[in-house]
């Protein structure tokens, strides 16, 4: 059985509340990523996606230095490095959630499981590809 641990992505960067929509961006612009999630500590509060900036923040005509607390988005489904990975990407496909926070035990955060991560780490490539599709299907 292959679970979320095998293909998450580890030592995920993070912001506070109290960062800013402007430092976000560019730390999304750095990474890469559509999504950072937004910590005190280890303990996830939320996440605040290109999505959240521009829809909650550029749209509403707030500036760079708003802080993450006023657009983040707080109701997050997560996952559990030891999920399944197959009832993961099941429940990814019909969220249509392209990625997951991944908490321990404890319910801190230790990682990121996405489509990119389980489409390049997944086993069973037609599972994955239909899964994607679900993922992507227009909503």
């Amino acid at each position: 059985m292959t679970t979320v641990t095998d293909v998450m992505t580890r030592n995920v960067r993070t912001l506070t509340p109290g960062d800013t929509v402007a430092a976000a961006a560019k730390a999304m612009d750095e990474l890469n990523v559509g999504v950072i999630p937004v910590c005190e500590g280890d303990k996830l509060l939320g996440v605040v996606t290109d999505r959240d900036i521009v829809v909650r923040a550029v749209a509403q005509g707030l500036d760079g230095n708003t802080p993450l607390s006023k657009v983040m988005s707080r109701d997050v489904r997560t996952a559990r490095e030891t999920d399944d990975l197959d009832t993961v990407l099941a429940d990814m496909a019909s969220s249509q959630i392209r990625r997951l926070p991944v908490l321990d035990g404890s319910e801190r955060l230790i990682g990121i499981v996405s489509i990119g991560d389980i489409a390049v780490k997944g086993q069973d490539e037609e599972d994955v590809g239909q899964s994607l599709g679900d993922i992507s299907a227009p909503a």
